[in-house]
């Protein structure tokens, strides 16, 4: 009995042990941003990247906030990108994902191939391209952000398994009392589905998030980029800064004081701070709808 307890202890120990050790590995890196966004340039130069910063500098910062209306409107762009993305994306796969789960639709399968084949399969970046600015004049509009992020069919079908798995009985019964196809895909499947909606609703969002791709094909007006792709331009016209000055004493005064390397990172931090703070209201319902759907039953 003491030997089955031992073994109980150890066994808890070793697995408490790797799995603080696997946090380590993914908060350590995150620390390392930080530390380094808002490090000298001089010491990342001299001693490389450190844990812990020798000497607190948000220079990087400052030049990222130099001109705070251009930060705050990209800001603006994606998050009314990524929120209607989100919100059109879960109204149209979940409706899709019901269809789809339904034995009595005739054409489910017919469908299911169909959206199967875009998964291996795509018209390429030129009629895209085409269609959104020749066909369909979206250029320079946040419809032209949002429509390319509502292409992603591989969710639809972790949605349709997991309304598969409710059982048939409640909506049968939901039908004997009277309700029609809108009624129980409101009132009873989304309710039930709340876990798998939480979680795929939280990868969309991320990916809303990080979109910087159709503002590089369909944008024009600065005013109209997103985070992502505004932080991207800030980069890129900071090295074409560093390196198209004359070899002059302005240059190496120019190019010490512009802190490139830490700039990168703090540009993460800008990029990734808002969600961190999203991710806790998704907590609960992520580990469930993790496995929720990835198996039938």
């Amino acid at each position: 009995m003491r030997s089955s307890k031992r073994n109980i202890s150890i066994y808890t120990i070793a697995i408490h042990t790797f799995l603080l050790v696997l946090s380590a590995l993914f908060v350590i890196p995150l620390g390392a941003i930080v530390s380094i966004s808002i490090s000298s340039e001089t010491d990342i130069i001299a001693n490389g990247f450190k844990l812990i910063p020798s000497v607190i500098d948000f220079t990087a910062y400052a030049y990222i906030f130099e001109n705070p209306k251009t930060i705050l409107m990209a800001y603006k762009v994606t998050i009314i990108t990524s929120v209607a993305g989100l919100v059109l994306y879960l109204i149209m796969a979940s409706m899709i994902a019901f269809a789809l789960s339904r034995t009595d639709f005739y054409f489910r399968k017919v469908i299911s191939f169909y959206l199967f084949f875009t998964m291996l399969f795509n018209g390429g970046l030129v009629p895209f391209y085409i269609l959104i600015n020749q066909y369909l004049h979206l250029r320079d509009t946040y419809a032209a952000l949002i429509i390319p992020l509502l292409g992603n069919i591989w969710y639809i079908f972790i949605i349709r398994t997991s309304f598969q798995q409710i059982p048939s009985a409640i909506i049968d019964s939901a039908k004997i009392d009277g309700a029609g196809e809108f009624q129980i895909f409101v009132r009873m499947i989304l309710p039930l589905s709340k876990p798998v909606l939480a979680t795929i609703g939280l990868l969309q969002l991320l990916s809303n998030w990080n979109s910087w791709f159709p503002a590089l094909l369909f944008v024009d007006n600065s005013d109209l980029y997103p985070l992502q792709y505004m932080l991207q331009t800030i980069l890129r016209n900071v090295q074409e800064l560093t390196q198209n000055m004359d070899n002059k004493p302005a240059y190496l005064f120019v190019s010490q004081q512009i802190p490139t390397e830490s700039m990168r990172m703090a540009m993460a931090i800008v990029a990734i701070g808002p969600m961190m703070f999203v991710f806790p209201f998704f907590q609960k319902y992520f580990v469930k709808g993790l496995t929720v759907g990835s198996v039938k039953g």
